[in-house]
């Protein structure tokens, strides 16, 4: 599995793909990627220094994502990652939790010392979907609710249930209410959520002009990021 990659076309950073304890939620529909948390905090800790040797600073930006929230990394892991930020010339980090750590969002910034953009699973702004048939435990009612507390929301688009109405408001929330963003096209996994791939194509007409848009990455493979497998 690659768990370093630089990225080179929007947004230019470094991102390493670490280890974590289990997400504290892990009851996501659609999700399988926590396949990839552990309960053994020296295995964690010894792939988790070797990934963030690869850092190098170029950009001066990094992400550091992991299959969950970035409270879950090792408390060893977060504080090689501030020593890293210290002696690469860091100046911006990249996280993502899970709504449920909406009010240490703050803690971590302190902890960094830097600034960092918070990134969060919201999947889609339609919360009958998103909480009935997604079961995401996110209980926000609004993109103003969610702007309040994080910097740029991760779509999910292409789920059969999904309609395209749905996705159409949540591009438009996205554009609306936040400055980044991503779009991750559904992909089949071992869960039972399937794709629609009449949806996916109709997605990828209507909105390829998002893959000129700085300001959203669309991931059309989960490993579009170089990371993951």
């Amino acid at each position: 599995m690659e768990r370093y990659n630089r990225i080179t076309n929007k947004n230019q950073r470094e991102i390493v793909l670490l280890k974590s304890r289990p997400c504290a939620w892990g009851k996501c529909r659609f999700c399988d990627y926590i396949d990839d948390n552990s309960r053994d905090r020296e295995e964690m800790l010894t792939l988790n220094a070797e990934v963030l040797s690869n850092v190098t600073g170029e950009f001066g930006v990094l992400e550091v994502i992991n299959s969950g929230s970035c409270f879950e990394l090792p408390d060893e892991t977060l504080e090689l990652i501030r020593t890293i930020v210290r002696e690469k010339h860091i100046h911006r980090l990249f996280f993502e939790a899970h709504w449920m750590y909406r009010n240490r969002l703050q803690q971590m910034r302190e902890f960094m010392r830097i600034p960092i953009t918070f990134k969060i699973g919201v999947e889609t702004f339609d919360e009958e979907f998103r909480e009935g048939y997604l079961n995401k435990h996110a209980d926000f009612h609004s993109p103003e609710e969610v702007r309040r507390y994080f910097d740029s929301p991760c779509l999910m688009v292409g789920i059969k249930g999904q309609t395209k109405e749905m996705i159409d408001y949540d591009i438009r929330m996205l554009k609306e209410h936040f400055e980044l963003g991503t779009v991750n096209v559904f992909t089949d996994n071992s869960t039972d959520v399937k794709r629609d791939q009449e949806l996916v194509d109709w997605f990828m007409e209507k909105y390829a002009w998002l893959l000129d848009d700085p300001t959203v990455e669309v991931l059309y493979e989960k490993t579009d990021f170089g990371v993951g497998d």
